[in-house]
């Protein structure tokens, strides 16, 4: 029990994290954390899994779990919930809420949890999520993520002064890990990580088209304005006859872009024909 509490120590010292963005990280009280490094108690031997996940260590000295296993069963749960991200987003959060109950305050869990919360609806929850995992996340890519989101949030909810600081925390990337899969590896691993950078890549070139067009309007150069949004139109009605593949997806790519063929069909009605 003591070793235990050491170890937790040392390690959450190691990272230079509060008891109190651990605790919350795990979704414990601090009280519960100090009780653990100073050996009055013990964590529930099912939160082994999520503390030696945050720190990233071997499991194996604590309770003989192996790390490997922890991430192929969070991998599991998140690809099961993404099925319904678009279709039925509270099925899914309800999906990666039992998966925290498994695995409590894992961030790949938690980074999935933020894409079924509504921004206006649920704003405090959106960005204390959020903050957590920028402040908490081993992953950068999932504390990247957060921020994003996190600035979304903020826009949504017209908090414009706090966007920009948030964006900043974010460096440029020229690749992702999705493309490096889709072209280095093989078979269906190659072939799921195209599949998903490609709803990704269809749905970022389409709103950077409308999002130009509205800033030409917005500088009176309306013949420019709308050949983004023609162009934007096109590359949604090229996805008419695409495919979904049901083993890891619940729509095709062109039904994913439903909300943005919507908003273009108002901002083409004007154009003379």
């Amino acid at each position: 029990m003591i070793n235990l509490g050491a170890k937790i120590k040392q390690f959450r010292k190691q990272k230079n994290i509060s008891q109190e963005v651990f605790a919350n990280y795990l979704g414990v009280s601090f009280q519960a954390v100090s009780k653990w490094e100073n050996g009055n108690t013990m964590p529930d031997v099912t939160m082994i899994p999520a503390i030696a996940s945050f720190f990233g260590v071997s499991t194996d000295e604590l309770f003989d779990f192996n790390l490997f296993e922890l991430e192929k069963q969070v991998d599991e749960i998140c690809t099961q919930a993404y099925q319904y991200r678009f279709s039925d987003p509270a099925k899914s959060e309800q999906m990666l809420r039992d998966g925290l109950r498994r695995f409590p305050g894992n961030d790949i869990i938690l980074n999935n949890l933020l894409y079924t919360l509504d921004y206006k609806e649920r704003a405090a929850e959106v960005i204390s999520l959020c903050k957590t995992l920028i402040e908490s996340a081993k992953d950068d890519s999932v504390k990247y993520d957060a921020c994003r989101i996190l600035a979304s949030c903020y826009e949504e909810n017209s908090q414009h002064d706090l966007i920009r600081p948030t964006l900043e925390m974010i460096p440029e990337f020229y690749f992702s890990k999705l493309e490096l899969m889709a072209s280095l590896l093989k078979g269906d691993d190659s072939y799921e990580a195209a599949l998903k950078q490609k709803y990704i890549s269809a749905d970022d070139l389409v709103c950077m088209l409308i999002v130009s067009g509205k800033r030409l309007q917005e500088k009176g150069e309306e013949e420019k304005a709308q050949s983004q949004f023609r162009i934007a139109q096109k590359v949604i009605d090229a996805f008419q006859d695409d495919f979904v593949e049901e083993k890891w997806f619940s729509r095709t790519t062109y039904d994913s872009l439903i909300e943005e063929h919507t908003e273009l069909d108002v901002l083409l009605k004007d154009e003379a024909p």
